[in-house]
């Protein structure tokens, strides 16, 4: 799965029945293009799966001007995004204890990341979807909010102890790894 950890917008997943460098490279070479990601407009964070650190990928990704970035070894938690969107996955109440077999599991994704994308609404993302916030209609939604929460104040003004209500704000950034601040160096001279 590749995920847009801004808007957690799913842009692109592959279920296949054994994991292999040449998927990994079609599968990110597919999205990327897929995405419209010109070069040096992305960095990738992957886990450290043979196929994600094959060479193959690795000279792929050179050739796309993507970044990568690597969980550190045996940190399993070490992006917190992807780790969040499987555990709504696995959480589903239709999620099933087993699949009938790799087509059903495909079917099964292809439902459950449409409704991840378009219909699950993100608490760190002001209630939008990923979708709206992936595609940029995030600000036109939040001014609809805006209006609804103003006319719902000018009717009702005792219900909003804290004053005019406003929609919750996106992030503004998001991080795996955050580039770390440049070292100042100061002089004296005597």
């Amino acid at each position: 799965m590749i995920l847009d950890v801004y808007s957690r917008c799913v842009v692109g997943w592959l279920i296949a029945e054994h994991e292999s460098e040449h998927l990994a490279q079609e599968f990110i070479r597919e999205t990327c293009a897929k995405q419209g990601i010109e070069p040096g407009q992305l960095t990738i964070h992957a886990d450290n799966g043979s196929a994600m650190i094959s060479k193959s990928v690795a000279q792929l990704l050179i050739d796309l001007d993507v970044v990568k970035s690597h969980s550190r070894p045996h940190m399993s938690d070490d992006n917190p995004y992807s780790e969040a969107q499987f555990k709504t996955l696995k959480y589903r109440p239709d999620y099933p204890e087993r699949f009938g077999c790799l087509v059903d599991a495909r079917a099964w994704a292809q439902a459950f990341f449409t409704w991840y994308n378009q219909a699950h609404h993100h608490t760190n993302l002001g209630l939008l979807t990923p979708a709206v916030v992936h595609s940029g209609q995030a600000e036109c939604v939040r001014q609809k909010r805006q209006q609804v929460l103003q006319m719902a104040y000018a009717t009702h003004p005792e219900r909003f102890v804290k004053g005019t209500p406003k929609p919750a704000a996106l992030p503004e950034a998001v991080w795996i790894n955050p580039p770390r601040p440049a070292l100042s160096i100061t002089a004296s001279v005597q």
